[in-house]
């Protein structure tokens, strides 16, 4: 082989290697911090379920990772700098309450891109997303008060912040729909996630008449509770079932890998752009679980109907009219509270008993 040959062969060896492995395109580090343990049920595990959906559809294309029992203040903002630091360039942090911390993080790390759950602040490089859970708490609605023999239910709330509130009004004005009657009380245990108190919480609100429970926390303990004392409730964030089968009537699920999946093609193919997205039965990011068979026909078929209303757009679970607890009118008959109105939820429908903490 001459000189001339051999200098052709390397001229083609290093062509052929800029296409091969050494310079093959890295994939995209996407971090998530997470406010509970991964579990198996609840909202961490809703997520993490995601994320896990999100891998197998892009493959190699994308390598996460996940931080778990991240609380939210100063320890959040740590954790999400340092994985930005650790080079992802996609970061989800998961509960509302590490959104200031996101929001500062951002600003240290432009070219990150960063993506908030339940909040409501953005900027060039963070944007916000939830899902419109309280389609699914009003459907729990419409089968708890056709099932009530004692006209109270009860929800184990996790803070007050308009993410619950709104969950609270959507649960008491389905079951008002088939129900006027009904009574809706709350106990609060200021966690999203704590078996102990959630417990408790269910204990008590089952002491004070309520006979069908819902909850916004994370553990099934409220299912649980229900099942031990002949009651019954509803999952929330995934489907219960599993641990208190006789209890558990179904469950508004969040549904989050198809669009962790598209969020991460978008960062990869730089048409990602910030914005407020609010997602529901319509886009599939919210689901309700199967029926449990003691559900009454009649109440299976209000339930399936208004599903079908509320996926198509043409029903709301806040549609007026709506009455606050002191009988004042918040949305007239015919009209529909605007998204900026359900998102800052400050107040109770008629028939939640007690006040909004502060």
């Amino acid at each position: 082989m001459n000189r001339r040959t051999l200098l052709a062969f390397a001229t083609l060896s290093t062509a052929l290697a800029a296409f091969g492995p050494a310079h093959a395109e890295e994939p995209l580090k996407v971090g998530f911090v997470y406010i509970g343990p991964v579990g198996d049920a609840g909202w961490t595990y809703a997520h993490e379920q995601g994320r896990l959906q999100m891998e197998k559809a892009l493959g190699g294309k994308v390598k996460s990772t996940y931080v778990e029992n991240v609380p939210e203040g100063a320890d959040s903002e740590r954790v999400i700098r340092k994985l930005a630091a650790d080079g992802n360039k996609l970061i989800f942090t998961t509960s509302f309450g590490y959104m200031n911390a996101t929001e500062k993080v951002a600003k240290a790390f432009p070219n990150v891109v960063f993506q908030h759950a339940t909040g409501f602040k953005t900027m060039k490089n963070m944007g916000s997303y939830e899902a419109r859970l309280y389609e699914g708490a009003y459907l729990q609605g419409i089968i708890a008060g056709k099932m009530t023999k004692t006209n109270t239910l009860g929800m184990v709330g996790s803070f007050p912040v308009p993410e619950v509130i709104r969950n609270i009004n959507a649960f008491t004005l389905g079951a008002q729909s088939v129900n006027p009657k009904i009574r809706t009380k709350v106990v609060w245990v200021n966690s999203w996630y704590d078996p102990a108190k959630e417990r408790q919480a269910a204990e008590t609100l089952i002491a004070q008449g309520a006979d069908v429970l819902t909850q916004n926390t994370d553990s099934p303990a409220t299912l649980q509770v229900a099942q031990e004392k002949g009651k019954y409730a509803f999952g929330w964030d995934s489907d219960m079932q599993r641990f208190a089968p006789k209890a558990h009537l179904t469950a508004s699920t969040n549904q989050w890998g198809g669009y962790y999946t598209e969020v991460a093609k978008a960062v990869m193919a730089g048409t990602w752009k910030t914005g407020q997205v609010h997602g529901g039965l319509t886009e599939g990011m919210v689901k309700m679980s199967p029926l449990n068979p003691v559900v009454p026909a009649d109440a299976a078929k209000l339930f399936e109907e208004k599903k079908a209303a509320f996926t198509s757009g043409k029903a709301k679970p806040f549609q007026g009219p709506i009455k606050d607890q002191s009988g004042a009118i918040k949305v007239a008959a015919g009209a529909e509270l605007p998204m900026k109105d359900v998102l800052s939820m400050n107040f109770y429908v008629q028939g939640v008993e007690g006040t909004i903490p502060k």
